[in-house]
């Protein structure tokens, strides 16, 4: 029998992955001062166990000022890179899945409580607070200190932290990076007219509003090794009227695959409180098939994307070339070996836990 489209091996610019399953980044406001912690070695240890193709580092600050709280992950410092490395070096000597970094600036949406705190942003003059930056003086809600609209001088200074970051990573061996352009934070923000209203070259026009992303990823891809990816997450609408939308997506998906972006996965919202999400099973998948018609990227699809057969359906009918689970993971870090198992696959699981299979699926687990 023919595998499964979804535990069949792909590649992803020079960068070989088992299956068709990518751990998407997920913040975890546990860091202290920009640097990973035990909790990051558990966290990303139990999922680097999961038989997934590919494991994403949460949203990582390139700047202080990019993290989203005071308790975001950052690699912009000898200390954040040595916190990391040793995180890093730990999960190794247990797996060999490929390790991904999602690099971010929050933009806006920086200076923000954790979650389980209210999330609400925190003023600068506040403990845990700081100014934020933007692409323009205009606060994410009415109740939010606005940002300092950015000048060149900053912009630049960003693609330059951008790029150190990629630089630190490759230090690390980091397999592949991924820029976050999705979900509201800084390069989304120059993305979408609602939240850019510049009046100079990065501000007004679809061309110009795509300027400073586009600049941060040349930057990025010129400095990261050129046979490891280099991917873009996005948002492929704002879920409000006037805002970013799929067409608009599609052409800056189209502009990054002529600058070598490797593969780009699709989210949608984020940026706008006033969004109207039409959550259900299945909900950005249509985004994701949109840039996948128009462009020759692989693309990655996110979002309520729980069942194995739903899994399957949507790469093995070409809407996306693979699928990315967040709190789906979370919830059932063993989500691969369960997909296997209901499709009649297999999946590469440690020497330690091949004795847990179930009699009736005797050929699920092979050794690593």
């Amino acid at each position: 029998m023919t595998a499964p489209k979804l535990f069949q091996p792909t590649c992803v610019g020079g960068l070989a992955l088992d299956n068709r399953i990518i751990i998407a980044p997920m913040c975890q406001y546990s860091a202290v001062d920009g640097c990973m912690t035990d909790w990051h070695q558990i966290h990303l240890g139990h999922l680097a166990l999961s038989g997934a193709a590919l494991l994403t580092i949460e949203a990582t600050a390139v700047v202080p000022g990019g993290r989203i709280s005071y308790a975001d992950v950052g690699l912009y410092d000898d200390a954040t890179q040595a916190a990391m490395a040793k995180v890093l070096d730990s999960i190794r000597r247990h797996s060999d899945m490929p390790i991904a970094i999602q690099l971010s600036h929050a933009g806006r949406k920086a200076s923000s409580n954790l979650p389980w705190l209210g999330g609400k942003q925190i003023p600068p003059a506040d403990a845990n607070g700081w100014q934020t930056a933007a692409p323009s003086a205009l606060g994410f809600a009415d109740t939010d200190n606005p940002p300092v609209a950015l000048d060149r001088e900053a912009l630049a200074q960003l693609v330059d932290a951008f790029a150190s970051a990629a630089r630190r990573a490759a230090t690390l061996g980091i397999d592949a990076v991924q820029l976050h352009g999705a979900h509201g934070y800084l390069l989304h923000q120059f993305l979408s007219p609602l939240s850019n209203q510049r009046e100079d070259e990065y501000g007004g026009s679809l061309e110009n509003r795509m300027r400073f992303p586009l600049e941060v990823f040349d930057a990025v891809r010129g400095t990261f090794p050129a046979d490891k990816p280099v991917t873009m997450r996005v948002s492929g609408t704002d879920w409000v009227e006037g805002g970013w939308d799929i067409g608009q997506t599609i052409a800056f998906a189209q502009a990054l695959e002529e600058r070598g972006c490797s593969a780009i996965h699709v989210s949608s919202g984020g940026l706008d409180p006033r969004q109207q999400i039409p959550v259900g099973p299945n909900y950005q998948v249509p985004l994701a098939r949109a840039v996948k018609q128009a462009t020759a990227l692989p693309v990655v699809a996110v979002g309520l994307i729980t069942e194995p057969e739903q899994a399957e359906a949507i790469v093995a009918t070409g809407d996306a070339d693979m699928i990315a689970l967040a709190r789906t993971i979370l919830y059932d870090p063993r989500w691969p070996w369960h997909a296997a198992a209901e499709l009649g696959a297999q999946v590469t699981a440690p020497n330690q836990y091949l004795r847990s299979q179930p009699r009736r699926f005797r050929d699920l687990l092979q050794g690593r």
